[in-house]
């Protein structure tokens, strides 16, 4: 626990492991799995809240099941040798006197500070097997309208399930996927799929897309509007499969992130848009005339020649 005496800035602290993550390309408030569950204390059962939810879900454990030192020896359970804990903030209510030198009374003032301990994942204890209960295991069913879109993808890229994270291997053309149920629901995973295939249309054998050929590094401008196209395509795919509605506001939320990054340029928006539909029109097998020939029943039905 920090005292009194020490000076370290806890927004400091907050702060770097922020853009630590970013580096590294993790948008922990952007995964709607949960394989290692919400984290929590193993002992008292309580979720962490806010900023702590993903200080400790980022950090790559099996089970997010996080203990105090205290609560550790308590129990007769010990840190694995070269462990370092992880720092989990909160707000402490201080009260602090203030004196009134003309009417010679003193007030007391409520003050919040930013606080913080150390915590640490079960997998660096030793001895707490009877703690560990293992969770039931979850089921999210299938959603037809949303299988038979990624079945019917022509020259869809394979898709596997062998790691808990989801991304699109621009190299190798495959798509990793957590598991179905690891997600919150089952539309979380279809639009989590969504995006990914949306990515993977822009393979050199598809719509050799340049924002995917070029291969450029997290949190560059050819990435973002990558990103923005993706998640353009996700909406796309999500209204016309029916899960819009549930997927939609963290879609939008997520764009607007993406823009701000490029300094909100109208044009981006506008490119990203037409490749999104294009991602689309293949994934669903629109062929371009097709799509051409619905435009123009769009404008004739609005007035426009």
């Amino acid at each position: 626990m920090e005292t009194n005496g020490q000076s370290r800035d806890v927004y400091a602290l907050v702060t770097a492991r922020i853009i630590e993550q970013l580096q590294k390309g993790t948008i922990p408030w952007r995964k709607p799995w949960a394989e290692a569950g919400p984290p929590q204390n193993l002992i008292s059962k309580r979720l962490y809240r806010g900023i702590n939810i993903w200080l400790l879900a980022t950090l790559g454990y099996a089970n997010n099941l996080f203990i105090t030192y205290n609560q550790l020896t308590q129990i007769g359970g010990k840190v694995k040798k070269g462990e370092k804990g992880h720092m989990v903030v909160f707000w402490k209510v201080l009260n602090k006197a203030k004196e009134d030198n003309e009417e010679s009374t003193v007030e007391t003032k409520r003050m919040s500070v930013l606080r913080y301990y150390w915590v640490f994942n079960i997998e660096q204890c030793d001895n707490l097997e009877s703690f560990l209960i293992e969770s039931p295991e979850k089921f999210n069913p299938l959603l037809i309208p949303c299988e038979k879109v990624v079945d019917e993808m022509p020259n869809a890229p394979k898709i596997q399930f062998k790691e808990p994270e989801a991304y699109y291997h621009p190299g190798k053309d495959y798509v990793n996927m957590p598991k179905l149920k690891t997600f919150i629901n089952s539309e979380a995973y279809y639009a989590t799929l969504f995006h990914e295939l949306v990515h993977s249309t822009g393979y050199k054998s598809r719509l050799d897309r340049k924002e995917v050929q070029s291969m450029t590094p997290f949190g560059s401008d050819i990435y973002s509007t990558e990103e923005i196209i993706a998640e353009l395509g996700t909406c796309y795919l999500t209204s016309i499969t029916g899960i819009a509605p549930i997927t939609f506001e963290n879609n939008a939320a997520y764009i607007q992130g993406w823009i701000e990054r490029l300094q909100n340029n109208p044009s981006v928006i506008i490119y990203a848009s037409t490749q999104a539909q294009k991602a689309t029109d293949y994934i669903l097998n629109v062929k371009p005339e097709e799509s051409d020939e619905e435009s123009s029943v769009e404008l004739s039905e609005i007035g426009e020649k």
